[in-house]
């Protein structure tokens, strides 16, 4: 549309005398403002007619246009449509009232906030006519120039809403005019907000839900429902200005209260005009959206202020939360030290504790205790162990990447200290099991040995009974010379048999000496009896030789002597004694550990056996030379007076003794098969475990230097790196079941008390740690990629830099031993561009790189420590001057800040947590309660507590 060229002409003209005659200029406006076309009266058809028309033209809202359809439609009297068109007036005005009432409060309240114009309204100056007078149009050309003029496009708030606008504000439509006001808010009110790069409207619900998250019974989730109680309104007011709303005295069942209250305090406190009605929110299902956005933008701009304190605050949360989580885990750290620390001190003392039991039932008993320890308690701690290293890698990357100073733990909980507590540990395991192993095998001898000297001792004192009381007789006094003679025949023999027993006596004794050698622990009984055994062969010897001298000096008064029974007796006595010995040995016990010994015994066995032909042949010969005897005597009429004189051995007892050795050679033949047995039983554990050993054990060793090449190599991404090096644990993890066949079978060759394996160099010990050294290194070097990538992450260094670093690090890694030495750390440095060349300004800058990348002074340079101090060198990070600045904008540039301030702007723990640990501020500017944040900063980025 195209004004009449004088009214423009005018307006140039006249632009300076508008400036003059602003407040007449205004006056007039209002004047004009106040006159009405003449419209038809109300309870005309001409109305009615009009009202229905705009209805179908979409003007009044959707129950006028339907009310509007059913006057048209029903065609009746005027009086029908009259009331009609009478309920649609009423149900449009009671659907807009809440919206012109909430957008003209905006208006005026934008008004008089910018003197006249709502923020970033252009200003288009309207003159009068040349004569200083206006002149008023007439029609509908002159109703469309004032709202033309002021919705015209300005060089700030962008294309204007355009003539279309002005055409429906003349014609009177509400719902367009409600909308071009809600245009101009939404321009000039709220899409300027932005919180966290998020549109205007989620922008304003995040900064209320933000701002309303301590209050009980706020939930701000949309801007109609959440806001329908009134005390999200109070809760926005009552974070701001405290002072104005007493928000604990609010009730969520007493809506209308809640919601005048606050629009009151805005009203009165915040120059915020009352552009809601509270029974209309409460009585309306569901509030307009965009009522309650523009009387909310009106608090974000009345607190916009308040902003910048949030920042800082959510600064200062970041540097506490990870502070705090350091501090967890420092204390975590330390408590998981000390526990295991104290395992390994109580349970040191358990296997340095070697006192010997009495028998092999309780040694054995000690072995399975052991034997538990090795499988329930320390696998446990063993993963335990690795759990601390990584917690310890990890805790001292976070602080290196938080800026923080590198952790210490308390004094003896370093790693190395519980490193050489393990180390101590295992050596006390070995040693323990040595001693077991060797203390069951002494006993295990010591029972054998025992149980000989019982059995030698019972032969021997078996032998001796009577020989005393044998040897004191005095019969020779009244024998007849042929008596004596054979009382001479008979003491020769019975000293023959008297040195056959002589070695039977010293191995008594031997063995006797070697129970007590061995600690027996019944040595006192074995010690008593063998010395009355010795006393009592030392008075046989003595009497044995006063009776020989009491025979000899009567032997020239006896000549006869029948050589027959002589020759028996001197025959049957060395055959009785070798039938003795022979029963002696087959009952002998023995005790083997190889195939090699069963079968020497086997073997001698055997030759024994290949002598009994020869022994029965001379059986046969003695009982010969009896019945020769009794044939002489009986053919010569010759009554002997009874049993051979020489000898107490007669042809029963040689009988009864043979059979006893006939019936004692097959159960020799029978235990030493069964030993056979046992012993090739043995050698097949032997060889199965050898066999399993001999793989596991060089498996474990190919997979350690695997695990060397793989940490040295790291080829691709630090990603793929780590799903190679998981996917690696998991295939070691899944070769655990081969470890447990071979305990299984370590457990059986120990309860067959084989002590031995020729067939392979592995023990179980060596498999063991071994097992344990891979599984700990694979999870440090999991570790220690983990880190790089939380290195990599928090420094914002790329896979090509990370790359670089590892190929500088590799190059000077002469000898692959992932770390690097002064000189080849100083070599690594020059060829990256630092300047440490051999001066004095040089080394001290080198001596200060050492300082950070070795604190400890070990002389090495790990890849984790050089992967650091590179991501140091080219990254920033906070700092404790930034701290400080940010509790300076909460403590309102104050030196010092109040445990208030602090409740009120951080969140209740870590406030807590501040006010803990802040020291009172001593300046001379301080007021009881305050606190020193600048001293707090500082050691937040100082020594730590722990």
């Amino acid at each position: 549309m195209t004004w009449p060229r004088p009214h423009a002409e005018d307006a140039r003209a006249h632009a300076g005398e508008r400036t003059r005659r602003v407040p007449e200029l205004k006056a007039r406006q209002g004047k004009w403002a106040l006159r009405r076309r003449r419209t038809p009266r109300r309870g005309s058809q001409r109305f009615l007619v009009r009202r229905c028309a705009r209805a179908r033209e979409g003007g009044g809202g959707g129950a006028v246009r339907r009310r509007g359809r059913q006057c048209a439609g029903a065609g009746g009297g005027r009086a029908e449509a009259a009331e009609a068109a009478a309920a649609a007036a009423a149900e449009a005005r009671a659907e807009g009232r809440e919206l012109r009432r909430e957008r003209t409060g905006w208006w005026a309240s934008e008004r008089r906030r910018n003197g006249g114009l709502p923020r970033g309204e252009p200003v288009v100056p309207v003159r009068p006519q040349q004569r200083g007078q206006w002149r008023r149009r007439r029609g509908k050309h002159g109703r469309l120039h004032g709202p033309g003029r002021r919705l015209g496009p300005g060089p700030a708030a962008g294309p204007g809403l355009g003539e279309a606008a002005a055409q429906e504000i003349v014609d009177g439509n509400a719902k367009m005019t409600l909308g071009m006001i809600w245009t101009i808010i939404l321009r000039f009110a709220i899409q300027d907000i932005s919180v966290e790069e998020t549109s205007a409207k989620e922008g304003l619900l995040l900064w209320c839900q933000r701002k309303t998250a301590p209050y009980k019974n706020v939930n701000v989730q949309n801007f109609h429902i959440s806001w329908k109680d009134g005390l999200a309104f109070n809760a926005l007011i009552h974070r701001h200005r405290p002072e104005l709303i007493e928000y604990d005295k609010l009730r969520k069942d007493d809506p209308v209260t809640n919601l005048n209250n606050a629009f009151e305090v805005a009203e009165k406190y915040l120059d915020i005009p009352k552009m809601l009605d509270a029974e209309d929110i409460v009585g309306t299902l569901r509030p307009d959206e965009k009522a309650i956005m523009t009387y909310v933008s009106c608090f974000y701009h009345a607190f916009s202020g308040a902003q910048k304190a949030e920042t800082a605050a959510n600064r200062i949360c970041k540097v506490l939360a990870v502070n705090q989580e350091n501090e967890h885990l420092m204390e975590d750290y330390e408590r998981l030290a000390s526990d295991l620390l104290e395992w390994i001190r109580r349970t040191i003392p358990w296997l340095e504790d070697r006192v010997p039991q009495k028998t092999i039932q309780e040694m054995q008993q000690k072995l399975e205790d052991f034997r538990d320890y090795r499988r329930v308690h320390k696998p446990p701690k063993v993963q335990e162990k690795c759990q601390l290293e990584i917690n310890f890698n990890t805790l001292q990357t976070k602080l290196r990447l938080s800026n923080r100073p590198a952790f210490m733990p308390s004094e003896g909980k370093m790693v190395s200290d519980i490193n050489n507590g393990w180390q101590h540990l295992e050596q006390a395991e070995k040693g323990y099991e040595e001693w077991l192993l060797n203390e069951i095998r002494r006993l295990e001898r010591l029972d054998h040995l025992a149980e000989k000297f019982r059995q030698k001792a019972s032969i021997h004192e078996a032998w001796t009974d009577g020989k005393e009381a044998m040897l004191k007789q005095r019969d020779y006094e009244t024998a007849t010379l042929s008596d004596i003679k054979a009382l001479i025949r008979k003491h020769e023999a019975f000293e023959s048999d008297l040195a056959a027993h002589q070695d039977r006596v010293e191995q008594i004794a031997a063995i006797a000496q070697e129970l007590n050698e061995l600690d027996y622990y019944d040595s006192h009984n074995v010690n008593t009896r063998c010395q009355k055994i010795c006393d009592q062969w030392d008075a046989l010897g003595s009497l044995t030789h006063s009776r020989r001298e009491a025979l000899e000096k009567t032997e020239k008064q006896l000549e006869t002597i029948d050589q027959l029974h002589l020759e028996y007796a001197k025959r049957a006595a060395p055959f009785n004694n070798w039938m003795e010995s022979a029963m002696e040995d087959l009952q002998d016990m023995f005790i083997v550990h190889t195939i090699e010994e069963i079968e020497g015994l086997i073997s001698a066995h055997d030759q024994f056996k290949s002598t009994l032909p020869d022994a029965d042949r001379e059986r046969e010969a003695i009982l010969a030379i009896h019945k020769e005897a009794q044939r002489i005597a009986e053919s010569n009429h010759i009554k002997l007076s009874g049993s051979n004189p020489y000898t107490t051995v007669t042809p029963q007892i040689i009988n009864s003794k043979w059979e006893k050795v006939q019936q004692l050679v097959p159960k020799r033949d029978h235990a030493l098969l069964e030993e056979q047995s046992k012993q090739q039983s043995n050698e097949h554990l032997r060889r199965q475990f050898a066999s399993q050993a001999n793989i596991v054990g060089p498996w474990i060793q190919t997979k350690m230097e695997e695990i060397g090449r793989i940490s040295i190599e790291m080829n691709g991404t630090l990603e793929d790196q780590l799903n190679h090096l998981k996917r690696y644990e998991r295939s070691i993890v899944d070769y655990k079941p081969n470890l447990d066949l071979l305990e299984q079978q370590h457990q059986l060759i120990q309860e067959a008390l084989i002590f031995d394996n020729k067939h392979t160099n592995y023990t179980m010990e060596h498999i063991r740690v071994g097992w344990e050294q891979l599984l700990t290194t694979i999870a440090r070097t999991i570790n220690e990629v983990e880190n790089q990538i939380l290195t990599r992450d928090a420094k914002g260094i790329s896979q090509e830099q990370m790359q670089e670093f590892r190929a500088s690090f590799n190059h000077f890694d002469k000898d692959h031993g992932g770390a690097l030495g002064p000189e080849e750390f100083k070599a690594c440095l020059i060829s990256l561009g630092y300047d440490v060349e051999n001066d004095r300004q040089g080394d001290a800058e080198f001596n200060r790189i050492m300082s950070v990348v070795d604190p400890n002074h070990s002389g090495l340079v790990t890849f984790q420590a050089f992967i650091d101090f590179m991501s140091r060198e080219t990254t920033d990070t906070d700092t404790a001057d930034q701290v400080i600045a940010s509790f300076k904008v909460l403590a309102g540039d104050k030196n010092f800040i109040t445990a208030e301030e602090l409740r009120r702007e951080l969140p209740p723990d870590q406030a807590e947590y501040c006010i803990a640990r802040m020291a009172p501020y001593q300046g001379p500017d301080a007021v009881p309660g305050a606190l020193d944040y600048k001293s707090f900063s500082t050691a937040l980025y100082g020594e730590s507590d722990l």
